[in-house]
């Protein structure tokens, strides 16, 4: 497959647009035609969050070509648990919610605010973080992740706390490894390679075959220092292949350009058909 040429490049921008002009509208329309369910338990309202994902997921696939493939679902555990992923790109913000019974997200406070959309995060019983207040802000995040946990959900946070491009050097903080000492509970790392047909910041959405893998949990019980270390390996191991192989299959994409600039600043070479 090779996306250059100006038929092509027409076609990209044309079905990129058009996506992400769908992605706002389907969006706010479903927000504010939901808005009744903000009136009702959370159990009963929850269901329009991961009928939202589909439809996008949807659209993506049969508009952009960009389609989603999932490895590793024989990892998820039962019960309530951390899901500890990767963060390259808007995409995993909602590809993720169908695989998970119950999940609730750790963000920041300031989406709150958001008319509608900070509503339903209230609403759906989603975790704010006060990145300002540190200590303060800390507690009251653990303290709910705890009684979540306690119910059966899933937390997804994503280790980095904003998203790096894809190839980046990682840079991973302390609040997962703080939530996992605290809570004491699995944690299930999540690779992905999401900011190659969606990159951060980017107007294009290219086609191709999205990958979340879903490695082995990481058990309680191991210190701060180990378990961050494993984390970090685990994810920007099979991420890093993940990267391998998308390079191998559509050698052609424009963003493994600057991929393949960040890896040699990492002193890495990235190989391509």
């Amino acid at each position: 497959m090779r996306l250059k040429g100006s038929v092509d490049d027409i076609m990209l921008a044309l079905r990129s647009l058009l996506f992400n002009i769908f992605f706002y509208l389907f969006t706010l329309t479903l927000m504010v035609v939901g808005c009744p369910l903000l009136l009702l338990p959370r159990h009963v309202g929850w269901p329009i969050v991961p009928f939202w994902a589909h439809v996008n997921l949807w659209v993506l696939k049969h508009l952009v070509g960009m389609k989603v493939e999932v490895r590793g679902r024989e990892n998820i555990p039962e019960g309530g648990f951390i899901v500890a992923a990767k963060h390259q790109s808007a995409l995993e913000t909602f590809a993720l919610i169908p695989e998970f019974r119950d999940p609730t997200y750790i963000l920041k406070r300031e989406l709150r605010y958001i008319p509608l959309f900070g509503w339903y995060t209230m609403r759906m019983k989603q975790i704010p973080v006060d990145r300002g207040k540190r200590s303060v802000a800390l507690a009251a995040m653990t303290e709910k992740a705890r009684e979540a946990v306690a119910e059966g959900r899933q937390i997804l946070i994503f280790p980095e706390g904003t998203r790096r491009p894809a190839g980046a050097e990682p840079h991973y903080k302390y609040g997962v490894a703080h939530l996992y000492r605290q809570i004491g509970c699995p944690v299930l790392p999540v690779a992905l390679n999401t900011g190659i047909f969606w990159p951060r910041r980017g107007f294009y959405r290219y086609p191709g075959k999205v990958v979340f893998e879903i490695l082995p949990p990481i058990e309680p019980g191991l210190g701060l220092e180990a378990f961050a270390s494993t984390l970090t390996e685990r994810v920007e191991t099979v991420s890093d292949r993940l990267i391998e192989e998308t390079a191998a299959a559509y050698p052609d994409l424009p963003v493994l350009d600057r991929v393949a600039e960040r890896w040699r600043e990492r002193g890495r070479m990235l190989r391509r058909n």
